[in-house]
């Protein structure tokens, strides 16, 4: 039987540009205190297909790469992967203090993805990020149409692509919206805060949004090498 659309779901539906607009502006105001953190590391490129390809967005004002954390994240995660390969995809975005600007990191990133889902689909894919990295991984997990600048949103199909999600320090936890309670990627997310994080939580301790290497970084490669 063709399924009726009611007036109060063309309603919803007609919202759903607007709310992924409210989405990206929330993630630049939550990020508008962002503080920086250590020297970031160089990035490490994926040759061929790797049996794991991590894409991972750095934070603000981290040089070019995959950032301290997102570094030490996926050294983590290859020590516990056993023998497969891991290859990483550094997203390539400003990371300035115009935190709209994430929105163009939400399509380096999800353009990245679908070049991974058609040329290997046998790579499992995880995506991560770190502060207004993990704002970039936030636009493309949650929002599904364009908006503010995010004009290439993830296939349907992407879930069957990607393994896990691994967010650290996210800004959108701060306003009661982490990655783990998504319908579609909660069940594979780990969205990490420290304790009294300003950027993800309420807490007032600036120093306390560069502690996540190497605990939580541990943490989240646990979680991720077991859904890889």
């Amino acid at each position: 039987m063709t399924p009726v659309t009611t007036d109060l779901d063309a309603r919803r539906i007609a919202r759903i540009p607007s709310l992924a607009a409210a989405l990206l502006l929330a993630v630049a105001l939550l990020l508008a205190p962002a503080v920086t953190g250590p020297e970031a590391l160089p990035s490490a490129h994926a040759q061929g297909c790797p049996d794991i390809e991590v894409v991972f967005a750095r934070g603000t004002d981290e040089p070019p790469g995959l950032g301290r954390v997102g570094g030490a994240f996926v050294d983590s995660l290859r020590g516990q992967v056993g023998g497969r390969s891991v290859g990483a995809y550094a997203v390539n975005y400003p990371a300035t203090f115009n935190f709209l600007a994430a929105a163009g990191g939400a399509n380096d990133a999800s353009a990245h993805i679908q070049y991974m889902m058609a040329n290997c689909p046998g790579t499992r894919l995880v995506l991560g990020g770190y502060s207004q990295g993990a704002a970039v991984i936030d636009i493309i997990s949650a929002v599904p149409f364009p908006a503010v600048g995010f004009n290439n949103p993830l296939p349907p199909n992407a879930p069957d692509f990607v393994a896990a999600i691994a967010v650290f320090g996210n800004p959108t936890a701060k306003a009661g919206l982490p990655l783990t309670v998504s319908p579609i990627w909660g069940g594979r997310a780990i969205d990490l805060c420290t304790l009294n994080d300003p950027i993800c939580s309420g807490g007032e301790d600036v120093a306390a949004h560069s502690n996540y290497v190497p605990g939580m970084t541990n943490q989240a490669a646990a979680f991720v090498a077991a859904r890889v």
